[in-house]
Order: C-alpha cells, then sequence, then structure tokens
C-alpha cells in the first residue's frame, strides 16, 4: 500500500466546503500543504455541487489543492450505466488507476448514499 491519501470529494462534500464544514476545510488544507495528500473533484459531481450551491464550482476549481477530474472515455461507460452521473463520476474516480494504486477514498456528508458500494468512505458529519 502506497503512503499517499487520495480522496474524491462527492458533491454533498463539495456544497459542504461552501458551507464552512471544518472536516472539508481541513481536507482542502491538507492537500495544498501537506505532500502525499490529493483531492479529487469528478467533473459531474462538481455540476451536481453548483447546482445545489451556485459558485461552487468556481471556487473548489481555482483551489490549488484540488484536481478536476475530467471525463475520460472510461469514466463516461461507467456513468452511462448508472442512474446519477456525480455518484457513478466519484465512485469510478475512487477506483485504482495507474497514480492511485490503491484506489481512493469518497468524502462525503451523506454516507448512506454509498451503502452496498465497493468504496472507502469518510464521513464529512462532525
Amino acid at each position: 500500500m502506497s503512503d499517499a491519501m487520495h480522496i474524491v470529494l462527492d458533491e454533498t462534500a463539495m456544497s459542504a466546503a461552501g458551507s464552512g464544514n471544518i472536516l472539508v476545510s481541513r481536507l482542502i488544507h491538507r492537500a495544498h500543504a501537506e505532500p502525499g495528500w490529493y483531492l479529487y473533484a469528478p467533473a459531474c459531481a462538481l455540476v451536481e455541487a453548483d447546482r445545489a450551491r451556485p459558485g461552487t464550482a468556481e471556487h473548489l476549481a481555482a483551489l490549488p489543492g484540488i484536481t478536476v477530474l475530467d471525463l475520460d472515455l472510461p469514466a463516461v461507460l461507467t456513468i452511462a450505466r448508472e442512474a446519477t452521473w456525480a455518484r457513478a463520476h466519484a465512485q469510478h474516480a475512487a477506483q485504482p488507476a495507474p497514480d492511485r494504486p490503491d484506489g481512493a477514498i469518497v468524502a462525503t456528508t451523506m454516507p448512506v448514499r454509498w451503502k452496498g458500494t465497493a468504496v472507502r468512505i469518510l464521513d464529512l458529519n462532525p
């Protein structure tokens, strides 16, 4: 296992960032300030977060510690089979990849939505 920490924000975590959630703020700070911490914002989840809280996408995309994940062909093929694009893109981003050999953890404020999926969850509720 790698010592790097890879965390994917789902749309609920992104919306919580704009609401002052201290746990999301700590993740953003770590991703910016500490080596080995990586924070990802899947584009489809970013769209849904911005719909729920306008301005979220522009704000998060401007932060230096967050990498926006584009909708590439493998993600499109995964999303096409799912009901919600935001959740599907976040789940796809959490799967192992060359730059994330151990996969990533999905950070969320609604962990119940992820029950029964094969992803690790970080509950951002205080």
